[in-house]
């Protein structure tokens, strides 16, 4: 599909998101920092307001019409995460706050109870932190090694390598399944198949390919997959775990408290069954909703088509961001490999804080600092880089304005260095 066929989907839909629509600093905003956070489009907007509007109650427990409401919406929103990663089971889909609460889900069920003193996990250099501080508390309660996949020249996860890593001592491998700072996509078939056949589990932390591409976890075959729904378009406070059912069964619960019970005594529970065993206390109910709305907003565009139209993005934006000779990428080219549609960069000696602070001043939204991979940026020997990252409802001309405001901070830094 060409990119003028593609360039119809940002027109299409960027009237259903009216955060877009406004000035800052007396500029038309240009919101390039969607690996932070994405927009809510108005069916997402919606269907929160309809909740806490006409079904505002409990869910589950409660007989009366508004909690019978609340409840069927809740569990259709399950389903539709379900079938949006092709899960066997809606059972399979663990609603949390956030990916980083998945991981700790994952990480105090099944890392405490199963690792043991020098059994090894298997980690990349480009980890979130939030895929790496709860392995590390893991590691240091159980005395469990871990162990770094590093980068290849292009700057993209390191598959020889991973593979000398590998042993019967490998117990678990959980790695990100596209950077949130190098943009690089991680092979997860591959890294799955190996780490299975020395018999070890794999979490994928998939924030950032959820949202961006179709995502098929029966065609993986990880074990564990997490992502956040506020950067597919959903709201902040809800999340999910993918975990395949028969693993989830043998996991005890992490959180204790109503709703993940079955049966309550004096001095014993007894649980409920798969998905609420995990599912402790009141839980985000307009957020769940919202996310199926999300889920339904993305499905409805196709997210090969969402996909098609970012990897023009991002070879128009790599295109524009090389005609500065003063900024360095970090991650592979477009031309190289597949890659997100975002690029983490330095422009010499201009602070990646004084270049977004002055990208504000024009209404342009970038992030700059070390994106929750400060280790990251130790290995690539930068505190941090400024990242611009986009969306489908984003367009050409945006990274026009974008690329010509910057060239213009970069001359006046370099007027006032000079």
């Amino acid at each position: 599909m060409t990119f003028t066929q593609q360039k119809t989907l940002a027109a299409q839909v960027r009237s259903d998101f009216p955060i877009l629509h406004q000035e800052v600093n007396g500029k038309p905003l240009v919101y390039l920092d969607n690996a932070a956070t994405s927009q809510k489009p108005l069916a997402v907007l919606n269907a929160l307001e309809h909740y806490y509007k006409f079904d505002n109650a409990n869910v589950h427990r409660g007989v009366h019409a508004l909690s019978a409401r609340a409840t069927d919406a809740y569990e259709a929103a399950r389903d539709k995460v379900a079938a949006f990663v092709n899960a066997a089971s809606r059972k399979e889909i663990i609603y949390t706050r956030n990916a980083s609460e998945a991981i700790n889900l994952v990480a105090y069920s099944w890392g405490m109870n199963r690792l043991q003193a020098g059994d090894e996990i298997i980690l990349s250099v480009m980890e979130h932190h939030s895929n790496l501080v709860p392995w590390q508390m893991v590691a240091q309660r159980t005395g469990a090694v871990l162990k770094f996949v590093e980068l290849t020249e292009t700057g993209e996860f390191d598959f020889e390598q991973f593979k000398s890593l590998l042993s019967n001592r490998t117990k678990l491998v959980t790695t990100v399944y596209v950077s949130n700072a190098l943009g690089c996509v991680s092979p997860v078939e591959d890294i799955v198949r190996e780490a299975h056949a020395v018999g070890a589990r794999v979490l994928l932390d998939a924030c950032q390919a959820v949202p961006h591409m179709p995502v098929d976890v029966q065609a993986i075959g990880c074990d564990w997959l997490v992502a956040s729904g506020h950067k597919m378009c959903a709201p902040t406070g809800i999340g999910f775990l993918y975990g395949q059912l028969e693993l989830l069964r043998e996991m005890p619960p992490f959180f204790g408290g109503g709703e993940m019970i079955q049966d309550v005594y004096l001095d014993h529970s007894t649980y409920a069954d798969l998905p609420h065993k995990f599912e402790a206390g009141t839980p985000a109910i307009g957020e769940a909703i919202a996310l199926g709305a999300a889920v339904d907003y993305l499905s409805g565009l196709g997210m090969e088509r969402i996909h098609a139209y970012e990897q023009e993005l991002a070879h128009y934006l790599f295109e524009r961001l090389a005609e500065i000779p003063q900024i360095k990428t970090y991650g592979p080219h477009p031309k190289q490999a597949h890659r997100a549609a975002l690029a983490s960069f330095t422009a010499g000696e201009v602070h990646p804080q004084d270049l977004s602070t002055l990208l504000d001043q024009s209404g342009i939204a970038i992030r700059t600092g070390h994106h929750c991979t400060q280790p990251l940026h130790r290995y690539l020997g930068v505190s941090s880089t400024a990242r611009a990252s986009l969306y489908f409802y984003n367009t050409r001309e945006e990274i026009d304005t974008f690329i010509e405001t910057l060239k213009e901070t970069l001359e006046f830094f370099n007027g006032m260095l000079g």
